[in-house]
């Protein structure tokens, strides 16, 4: 993994990047860590890389052309490369663990962009960055600080980096969930000891505590993520439903008819809501609408979920190619050609979530795919859709690829492919 860092003040930021883990790891060859300074590829003897913004206004914008001459000579130096451009802004995407992970497991160079002043030129931004990142709802004087936490985090997932894999996946944000609870000696401390079940050796019994202290630490303190959390287990199910007191409930299903349209465009709505608290840049442009369940209910297959006769959710299952996935960066797990069927629309109103609805609904797809001679289900999903991910994973669909959406329909046409092979 290489990652250059193009920044006013490199002199702040190396020696940061060459201390401790990261360090070592530089010394082994295993990452490369690089900051450049941008006052170096300025076309005036000042070395000027600002100027007075158009329209009038407070303080400087840094200008495109230092920054794109420095991007440039770093994409030579590092040569062919999978390679991510990101510019560190307020405006980006909330960085979390899932961002981390994506970048360590799709990309072998980062390019992180520091802006200082008031922001930089935005013809930069749309013509040279690949993304936008910010690392909380706050601003700061500069991109530094941001690039410097992103780069650490992903580096550490490099592996040989840290001694083992086991070091980061137990940790807070790896799965969606916190860490659970940790202690050492002397087993007794100002009147507080340390849990029995750790004090026993019994490991599988350690195992389960501290699976079940994440659960409670993450539902305690991270109401969110612990809403949005997908168990990967039959006994993490019974520990949920213990916590919130939420059985798993019965559902009926049926196609979807116009007189649905309602209750359809209710639970898009509530999908569309849901991802844009999760920071998830997927269904925030008007998708879908009515338009989109009209073809889904056309096409026949559109089916509505009830519970007690009350919308709960939909899913649209279509028995035809997906055009988008033609082009895949990657390769599915069947044959071109192959007959398959292709998911979409999957979403629930909140009072479902977490209740067995996205498996029940996964499983008539599956089990409509089947009885129509089709060998396999296809579905795609944003890259930062945890939840989704997670539930596709635990269902046994594999990860397929990278594809980018045609239609225009949304602002952000990246999507991760998924399939699970039935036949």
């Amino acid at each position: 993994m290489r990652i250059d860092i193009l920044t006013l003040f490199p002199e702040a930021v190396q020696p940061m990047m060459d201390a401790s883990i990261l360090g070592r790891a530089a010394k082994k060859g295993l990452i490369e860590i690089n900051c450049i300074q941008i006052r170096d590829f300025t076309d005036n003897k000042q070395q000027q890389v600002d100027d007075y913004p158009y329209g009038g206004g407070w303080g400087c914008v840094m200008m495109a052309q230092p920054l794109k001459s420095c991007l440039d000579w770093a994409i030579e130096q590092a040569g062919p490369r999978k390679r991510r451009v990101i510019y560190m802004s307020p405006q980006g995407a909330r960085f979390d663990q899932g961002h981390a992970r994506r970048l360590v497991s799709e990309y072998d160079h980062l390019v992180l962009v520091c802006g200082h002043y008031e922001g930089v030129d935005e013809r930069f931004i749309e013509k040279c960055c690949d993304e936008e990142l910010s690392v909380g709802d706050f601003v700061l004087t500069g991109g530094e600080i941001p690039a410097m936490a992103i780069a650490d985090s992903v580096c550490r997932m490099v592996p040989g980096v840290l001694s083992d894999p086991a070091c980061y996946m137990g940790e807070s944000h790896w799965d969606g969930l916190l860490e659970y609870p940790q202690y050492t000696r002397p087993e007794t401390w100002e009147g507080l000891t340390v849990p029995e079940v750790l004090r026993q050796g019994k490991h599988r019994e350690i195992e389960a505590w501290r699976r079940e202290q994440q659960l409670i630490r993450t539902q305690t303190r991270r109401p969110d993520m612990f809403a949005a959390y997908v168990p990967q287990s039959p006994e993490e199910r019974r520990v949920i439903d213990r916590l919130t007191g939420r059985e798993k409930l019965t559902y009926d299903c049926r196609p979807a008819a116009e007189e649905d349209m309602p209750a359809l465009l209710a639970i898009g709505a509530a999908g569309s809501a849901y991802l844009k608290e999760q920071g998830v840049a997927q269904w925030q442009d008007g998708f879908p609408n009515e338009e989109v369940f009209a073809q889904d209910i056309a096409a026949g297959g559109c089916w509505l979920f009830t519970h007690d006769g009350e919308p709960a959710g939909c899913v649209s299952l279509y028995m035809t190619p997906e055009p988008d996935y033609a082009a895949i960066d990657g390769a599915w797990k069947t044959p071109d050609g192959a007959p398959c069927a292709v998911v979409h629309r999957l979403a629930a109103l909140p009072a479902y979530r977490g209740r067995g609805l996205a498996d029940e609904m996964l499983q008539l797809c599956e089990d409509l795919a089947l009885g129509r001679g089709r060998g396999s289900v296809r579905v795609d999903t944003h890259p930062d859709n945890r939840p989704m991910r997670a539930l596709l994973e635990r269902r046994g669909y594999g990860y397929c690829g990278v594809i980018e959406l045609t239609d225009g329909a949304e602002a952000d046409p990246r999507r991760v492919c998924y399939e699970k092979v039935l036949l």
